[in-house]
């Protein structure tokens, strides 16, 4: 999931939370050795983040963990998004071994507490994050972005059994499972392979920042390096059934018919992919946050699942998931689903 970089208030428990040992000698070597290092908040995978300053500079330390990251994606998007004029951090300093890099500091605006705030209008920030999304799909995907395949979505939604099943002791058959997501999928990926757009797989308001530049507000972009070649409904879909905050209905509706219309896309054709790709993603985030718990020992992830399971229910309305929706209904009945994890 989405880093968050805002400053964490010493009483919190980030306060304790250090880069690894090795990250002092790559500040010193990029020429910011005396800088003040402090936590920001990190996200759902190995990645940490950390304010760098000395007084005159800032920047922000990304430290992943080579055996389990690896930097250079998001070094090649962030190059790729910056001379597409999309505004992603510049990169000051890089370590691929190590596992380091040095990059822009976008400030503490993430759009997702903004609106928590009342510090944004959340019809018009939607609205900017939809026409950024249209404008990114206008551009042809590099040619370094992997497809995002039948094998890739397979394997996401896999995530389910292996760890949301298994942890409410439901008995999956997987090869029922992956022929009921196989059928309803066949037809997304046609439609991605004539026309596949830059996907950044989480885009959502806590992975954009309000930037107030001279004469101009703008959105920059966090957490890119999962990228892919994918459907134009997939980053839609992502950025209106928000796992981590309730997106209502009537604003997802209107803000699927603006994306349309600026994308140029006929509702109805885009409407199926959606609901087909938003149930993939959601399935997939069951199954993350519940190992997020189990495996990792993270907290503050299935307090969440209600209301994935609740976008969840939306998208099975639609009769393009009647493969997937019966299998759900067969082996977790809807009384058994939010209900469990409130």
């Amino acid at each position: 999931m989405a880093a968050s970089p805002v400053t964490s208030p010493d009483s919190s428990p980030l306060a304790e939370m250090r880069p690894r040992p090795q990250a002092a000698g790559f500040l010193a070597a990029s020429g910011w050795g005396d800088a003040l290092v402090s936590p920001l908040a990190g996200d759902a995978s190995f990645r940490r983040y950390f304010r760098v300053g000395d007084g005159v500079r800032q920047a922000v330390l990304m430290d992943a963990p080579p055996e389990h990251e690896d930097v250079r994606p998001f070094a090649a998007m962030s190059g790729w998004l910056r001379d597409a004029g999309f505004a992603a951090p510049e990169i000051f300093a890089r370590d691929d071994k190590q596992g380091f890099l040095l990059i822009e500091d976008f400030g503490d605006r993430l759009l997702g507490p903004e609106l928590a705030a009342g510090h944004a209008d959340e019809t018009a920030s939607y609205t900017a994050a939809i026409e950024l999304l249209a404008e990114l799909h206008r551009a042809a995907p590099p040619a370094f972005l992997a497809p995002y395949d039948r094998a890739q979505l397979l394997r996401e939604v896999a995530l389910f059994p292996q760890w949301y099943a298994k942890a409410v002791g439901v008995e999956v058959d997987d090869a029922r499972f992956n022929a009921a997501w196989d059928a309803v999928l066949t037809p997304v990926l046609a439609e991605t392979l004539a026309r596949p757009v830059v996907t950044l797989r989480d885009y959502h308001v806590e992975n954009l920042l309000l930037l107030d530049r001279p004469g101009v507000q703008s959105l920059g972009l966090l957490d890119f390096q999962d990228a892919l070649a994918g459907h134009p409904g997939y980053d839609l879909v992502s950025l209106l059934q928000d796992a981590r905050r309730d997106v209502p209905p009537a604003l997802e509706r209107a803000m699927f018919h603006h994306f349309t219309a600026c994308a140029d896309i006929d509702p109805g054709t885009l409407r199926a992919a959606y609901e087909v790709l938003g149930a993939q993603r959601n399935v997939k985030i069951l199954g993350i946050f519940v190992r997020l718990r189990d495996r990792d020992g993270r907290k503050g992830y299935v307090e969440r699942l209600p209301r994935v399971w609740g976008y969840l229910e939306r998208n099975f309305a639609h009769p393009a998931l009647q493969p997937v929706k019966q299998w759900f209904d067969q082996h977790i009945p809807q009384a058994e689903r939010a209900a469990r994890w409130k």
